[in-house]
């Protein structure tokens, strides 16, 4: 079981690769920003528990993959880490409240998906061969 993490009630390998642009678009990480973000976002991970397997700073751009409990949902994670960025990143350059007010950093939305080894196809051949016998083809149920 190489690659699972465990918790006291589960074993889990949850992989998302999560990509969010700042409002507008505006092209903001260069120089000290990109890494002061870069930091920041590594620092909420490791408090949050979620372990970063990789990521880039975009001039206008975040991409992440990381690794998380099932225990969290998407939208918790991403609202953690906007959050916290956010603010952190408006304190420690002013320049950014000026463009960014209302302490709005970051887009509302974002792009999230799952990333593993297993494809769809695999699962779902994998479900249909479980039982030989069934009528129902979509869903079967163990006699």
């Amino acid at each position: 079981m190489d690659g699972y993490q465990k918790s006291s009630h589960a074993v889990f390998d949850i992989k998302y690769h999560v990509i969010w642009v700042t409002k507008y678009r505006y092209k903001v990480f260069h120089g000290p920003i990109a890494k002061r973000t870069r930091e920041l976002i590594r620092q909420g991970c490791e408090a949050r528990g979620f372990t970063f397997q990789q990521g880039s700073v975009g001039k206008g751009h975040i991409h992440l993959l990381l690794s998380c409990p099932p225990s969290l949902a998407p939208s918790k994670i991403m609202q953690y880490l906007k959050g916290q960025s956010s603010r952190l990143i408006q304190d420690e350059f002013p320049e950014l409240k000026k463009r960014f007010w209302g302490q709005h950093l970051w887009a509302r939305g974002y792009f999230c998906a799952t990333v593993g080894n297993v494809t769809e196809e695999i699962i779902r051949n994998y479900i249909a061969n479980q039982f030989s016998e069934g009528k129902d083809e979509i869903f079967k149920i163990e006699e």
